[in-house]
């Protein structure tokens, strides 16, 4: 397996991220380090990076390469953006990076990065039209994009850290200081033509740390019992109370807000400033924060080349796919219990009623209900739920995670606690637990079917008659065992459909 480093050198931070690659366009991150260097910092009055902003810099650049060595990373791919870009000792600083830490750094272009936002994005949600909000800490993206191509893009010289130093007046207020950026950036915003021609049903979508810590500020305020950023969904009037909350307070103050980052604290409300002006301009009423951008579109680039001409084309099935073999599943098996339980969700529509969402909950529990085999086989069942809630599976919901997590549950019995299902109340309802058992006894139908994972159970032709569903069984040999195992589900299938089970 192929160890790589990704380092991005923003101009609010430096991360390294190390990542495994699997083989076969499938990656896991393994390890993460951040760093607050602040390189854009004091730009602004002469263009140069400052002395002590570099020399941190390569202090940082420094532990990240030990800390790869120390890993086995075979190869380190780092980026520069924003600041570095723009500087004009850019040489200089470039080849000292290059003589003391052996790193070389690629300078990206505003259409590089806006570019690589964009296929981590694209890559990891499934919203067919968008317009990706990305804010860094010396400038801004906003990507409009539709069936999965960008149509338009503009990367704005402003981010968190420059207009936190370029609106920093002595004597004025922290609240009088946003609301100047929400003007300055309004105004921004009314220069960009093609803004004007974003359709009502686009979906925002916001990326980048400042999202990130919205987001854990937020789940703390609602008690939100998913830790999952990706596909974590805001409405703007929740926003707007975030925003009044930390654009009053002073640093010291801010610092001691819940999920807000210290060393994010004093430019957290520039960042909000530009949300709240972006969201006004456009009058945006909720928008989904995405946990994948631009280091997210290096590692698809790099583990799936073909996605420099073309997105993935099913991000569910490949998100899933790569979990599969990231918990050593059994794939022939999975594959299998797959196909059996679309043909009993396709074959008792007519019982069930449930519309073809569903069936994208039941691919999700079926394809990873045994993943808890990964912790111990006693009980696996449970293990699987808890690693579904908490894998941060790409092309689903909350709502969908959730489900598929309670239905791979009871891939062996029924088993949801009143307790652990009333922790998620806020993301399902009373209603979903009536969906969650009977998707849970046909997840449990097609996983017994294949007990011996050998496929003995080609496919399946059900019948409902009277007070009884016939399952007429296709057979690739003996598959004695799959029908004993699959038949012991009957009484949970009764209490489910209200009917009797018959497989022949």
């Amino acid at each position: 397996m192929e160890k790589i480093g990704i380092i991005d050198l923003g101009s609010n931070s430096a991360r390294l991220v190390i990542v495994d690659m699997f083989g076969d366009g499938h990656f896991m991150v393994a390890d993460e380090l951040k760093e607050s260097v602040r390189l854009g910092q004091d730009m602004d009055r002469d263009g140069f990076l400052k002395p002590q902003r570099v020399a941190e810099t390569i202090r940082t650049l420094k532990m990240f390469k030990r800390l790869c060595d120390a890993s086995g990373v075979e190869q380190i791919i780092a980026v520069a953006t924003a600041a570095v870009r723009r500087a004009k000792n850019q040489r200089s600083f470039l080849d000292e990076i290059q003589a003391t830490c052996g790193i070389r750094v690629n300078v990206l272009s505003e259409e590089e990065e806006a570019t690589l936002v964009y296929r981590g994005v694209i890559n990891s949600m499934e919203i067919p039209k968008g317009i990706i909000l990305e804010i860094g800490g010396g400038s801004t993206k906003v990507i409009y994009y539709n069936r999965r191509s960008i149509l338009n893009f503009v990367t704005l010289p402003f981010g968190a850290v420059t207009l936190t130093d370029l609106f920093a007046e002595d004597g004025v207020s922290p609240e009088e200081q946003t609301a100047k950026i929400g003007e300055f950036f309004t105004e921004q915003f009314k220069k960009i033509e093609w803004l004007a021609s974003v359709e009502p049903d686009t979906q925002m979508i916001g990326v980048g740390g400042s999202f990130r810590n919205l987001y854990k500020i937020n789940s703390i305020i609602r008690k939100y019992p998913l830790n999952i950023v990706h596909n974590y969904q805001f409405t703007v009037e929740d926003f707007n109370a975030v925003y009044e909350m930390v654009r009053v307070l002073d640093v010291e103050k801010r610092k001691r807000i819940r999920g807000l980052s210290p060393a994010r604290a004093d430019i957290m409300p520039a960042a909000l400033a530009i949300i709240k002006a972006f969201t006004d301009y456009l009058h945006i009423e909720s928008f989904t924060i995405g946990g994948c951008g631009l280091r997210e579109g290096l590692m698809f680039n790099y583990a799936i080349p073909l996605t420099v001409e073309r997105p993935i084309s099913d991000v569910l099935s490949y998100s899933l796919s790569t979990l599969v073999k990231y918990y050593g599943c059994d794939e022939k098996h999975v594959e299998h219990v797959v196909h059996l339980a679309i043909q009993l969700f396709k074959q008792l529509r007519v019982l069930h009623k449930f519309p073809r969402i569903y069936l994208k909950v039941l691919k999700i529990a079926a394809s990873l209900h045994d993943c808890g085999l990964r912790v111990r086989y006693y009980g696996h069942q449970r293990h699987s739920r808890y690693l579904i809630l908490n894998s941060g599976i790409y092309g689903a919901t909350h709502r969908e995670i959730v489900l598929a997590a309670f239905v791979a549950g009871c891939h062996r019995k029924e088993d949801v606690s009143p307790a652990d299902w009333n922790r998620y109340k806020d993301i399902v309802t009373e209603e979903d637990l009536d969906i969650v058992k009977k998707l849970g006894v046909l997840l449990r139908i097609a996983e017994c079917l294949d007990r011996t994972g050998l496929g003995m159970v080609a496919g399946l032709n059900c019948d409902v008659l009277g007070d009884s569903v016939i399952m007429k069984t296709e057979l690739a040999g003996d598959a004695s065992l799959e029908i004993r195992q699959a038949m012991a589900a009957g009484a949970e299938f009764k209490r489910a459909f209200k009917k009797n089970l018959e497989i022949l």
